[in-house]
């Protein structure tokens, strides 16, 4: 096991591939890779030679030795995280030292490394091949050359299943009920308490003789992180036993403790919704009666006053008249109000040089029936009739003679 610590700062356990199963499946790997370079070299070598020339069949044959040797590795490498068929035959895999999967550039150097170095290229494979051995079995993480160049390591990804522990080394044993709440195993080393549950697991499967010793060496070794001290005469796998329990429950609490934090700092995020709540009905106080209001008048606004528009001027007819040298109206006279005498003849009144008494009569004034041929007009003689004619159509006289306009 190798304790890894990720990009998160997250610790992992993983155990590292055995020296026997890398090369078991690195011999699989070759297996597949040589009959395809016999394949290059002799038949497509062959066949070039016949149509081309020396340089080009050479090149071709180096093509197919890198392609076989460099792209084959780097290509299933990078596509299937770390893994070629020899791997993924035994269940290990290529990871980085941080743990995350192996990388382009990674799968490319270490392909380098096999193919000029350690596996391929003569003669500096006679001396990469037992350094490469060599640096695999003293590394704490069985690195290869390339593997240290690349800054990878290969893991155990087909682990078998562990054994569960039984009930009897599952719990805390009765006698250590009361000593075991106090203990303190803070200092206790991950990779201690791995061993312990080990050997727990595998108790029934050792002779007597192994499970005494090793439960001793393991009590002595776990009671340097642990205090207090365990009660006299308690059992060796007892003990141990007590110290995984407690530690499990100590963790168990402290998982359940982060989640709790963690869901309390989101739980105002992600809230669910509430279901209403049902409200009291609210009684209101009775409102006192209200008072009428008494109307509310507004004072007369006084108007400014409104200009009248100009009128325009009334036409006034025209006033005939009235030559008081020729005659007087009689009895009113007719529509016109006058009959003047003297203008109508176009001269002097003819009969104005006579005596009285040597003036002809006159015929109207003789004759009884046209003395006063029309009624008494009402109106006053200065009154303006109310429908006069135009000057240029006043109507003729009663005697055909035509007024003067």
């Amino acid at each position: 096991m190798a304790e890894v610590v990720t990009g998160e700062a997250v610790v992992l356990d993983l155990a590292i591939a055995r020296f026997p199963s890398r090369i078991v499946a690195q011999l699989i790997d070759v297996a597949v890779q040589i009959p395809v370079l016999i394949f290059v070299g002799v038949v497509i070598g062959a066949k070039a030679a016949q149509h081309l020339n020396q340089a080009s069949a050479a090149a071709i044959n180096v093509l197919g030795l890198v392609f076989v040797v460099i792209a084959y590795p780097t290509a299933f490498e990078t596509l299937s995280r770390g893994k070629t068929l020899g791997k993924l035959a035994m269940g290990i895999r290529v990871v980085s030292d941080d743990g995350s999967p192996e990388r382009f550039r990674q799968a490319l150097i270490r392909a380098l490394a096999a193919a000029f170095i350690e596996i391929w290229l003569l003669p500096f494979n006679l001396i990469g091949m037992p350094a490469g051995l060599i640096t695999s079995m003293v590394s704490a993480r069985g690195k290869r050359l390339g593997d240290v160049f690349a800054g990878t390591f290969v893991i155990q990804e087909r682990v078998p299943k562990r054994s569960d522990l039984t009930p009897e080394f599952a719990m805390i044993a009765p006698p250590l009920m009361g000593w075991a709440p106090h203990l303190e195993i803070s200092t206790l080393p991950d990779q201690v308490a791995a061993t312990v549950s080990s050997y727990l697991r595998r108790y029934r499967e050792l002779r007597p003789a192994a499970r005494t010793q090793i439960g001793a060496q393991l009590a002595a070794s776990v009671s340097r992180f642990v205090s207090p001290p365990p009660p006299p005469g308690t059992p060796p796998e007892a003990f141990l036993a007590a110290v995984l329990a407690v530690r499990r429950q100590r963790e168990q609490a402290r998982i359940y403790q982060q989640q709790a934090a963690r869901h309390q700092h989101e739980a105002p995020q992600h809230q669910p919704p509430q279901p209403p709540q049902p409200q009291p009905p609210q009684t209101q106080p009775p409102q006192p009666p209200q008072l009428p209001q008494p109307p509310q008048t507004q004072p007369p606004q006084p108007q400014p006053p409104q200009p009248q528009p100009p009128q325009p001027p009334q036409p006034q007819p025209p006033q005939l008249p009235q030559n008081q040298a020729y005659g007087q109206p009689r009895n009113g006279g007719g529509p016109s109000g006058t009959i003047p005498y003297g203008p109508h003849l176009g001269g002097s009144d003819p009969m104005a040089a006579w005596p009285a008494d040597a003036r002809p009569p006159d015929p109207c004034l003789a004759d009884p029936c046209l003395a006063d041929p029309w009624p008494t007009d009402p109106r006053p003689a200065n009154a303006v009739p109310t429908d006069p004619m135009p000057p240029a159509q006043t109507p003729p006289d009663t005697f055909g003679f035509t007024a003067p306009v």
